[in-house]
C-alpha cells in the first residue's frame, strides 16, 4: 500500500458544509473526498497540459492538403456503408 500523509486544510463554513453534503450523497469519508477531488484536479490540469502540447505541435507542423483529403475520403467512405435509417 502506498505511504500517506495525513494534512490539515481551512476550509470557509459554506464550503465545508458543500463537501459534507456532497460526500454523504456519494457515502465517501471526508478523506475519500478530497483524495478524488485532487486526483481529478491532477488528472484534469495533466489533460490540459497535454491538450496545449499537441496543439502547439499541430501549429508547428499542420496536416497537409493531401492528408486533409484522404480523411475526408475515408470518412465518406465509412460513413456511405452505415445503414441510415
Amino acid at each position: 500500500m502506498p505511504k500517506t500523509s495525513k494534512i490539515a486544510i481551512s476550509l470557509s463554513e459554506e464550503v465545508l458544509a458543500a463537501v459534507e453534503r456532497e460526500r454523504e450523497i456519494r457515502g465517501e469519508s471526508r478523506s475519500q473526498f478530497f483524495r478524488s477531488a485532487a486526483e481529478a484536479l491532477l488528472r484534469q490540469r495533466r489533460e490540459q497540459e497535454m491538450s496545449e502540447q499537441y496543439v502547439c505541435a499541430y501549429r508547428q507542423v499542420p496536416e497537409a492538403g493531401e492528408e486533409i483529403e484522404a480523411a475526408r475520403h475515408a470518412a465518406s467512405r465509412i460513413l456511405a456503408e452505415e445503414p441510415w435509417e
